[in-house]
């Protein structure tokens, strides 16, 4: 079972400083990380800016298409209005048969906001304690918020189907 969590920092660089942290826990095998992508939105700028970490993404990973779409419909299709409502219809069912429900897409919505930054990743066999024990290690004093959505292999299989990048040779 895999799960998709969007760790929220009160800072606008704080998802890019926890990168280097997940590689290492990753390293220490103390979590598998499938995929991952910051979302960075300096308060002085009206969207986020958005960044697939390739240095983390294993074999299988999603691609730019998935969090492409995923970043779209958080971050960008409020702004867009209602014109092209039929199509983020479709969007957001598709990710709902993926086991990504509105109410993980609309809490961060609310949460990540001018001034702050999250790191989203979709991992496995994670040690919680000591995954987000060295989260909050390293930002201390910044509040960290954990926001997470778990996708049966069912659901991992079908958003792997629609998004995983294949490479040809």
């Amino acid at each position: 079972m895999a799960t998709l969590s969007a760790v929220k920092f009160s800072t606008a660089e704080g998802a890019e400083q926890a990168l280097t942290t997940l590689a290492d826990l990753q390293r220490q095998q103390l979590i598998k990380v499938h995929d991952a992508a910051v979302v960075t939105w300096p308060s002085d700028k009206k969207q986020p800016k958005t960044r697939q970490a390739h240095n983390l993404a294993g074999a299988g990973a999603l691609g730019g298409a998935f969090w492409g779409m995923l970043f779209g419909l958080i971050f960008f299709v409020p702004f867009l209005g209602a014109a092209i409502g039929a199509g983020i219809g479709a969007i957001s069912g598709a990710l709902m048969d993926a086991g990504i429900d509105d109410t993980f897409i609309d809490q961060v919505r609310d949460k990540v906001t001018p001034g702050t930054s999250a790191l989203f990743a979709l991992t496995s066999d994670a040690v919680p304690d000591r995954v987000v024990g060295a989260l909050r290690e390293q930002f201390q004093g910044q509040h960290l918020e954990l926001l997470s959505t778990n996708l049966s292999r069912e659901q991992e299989e079908k958003l792997r189907e629609a998004f995983a990048e294949t490479t040809t040779a």
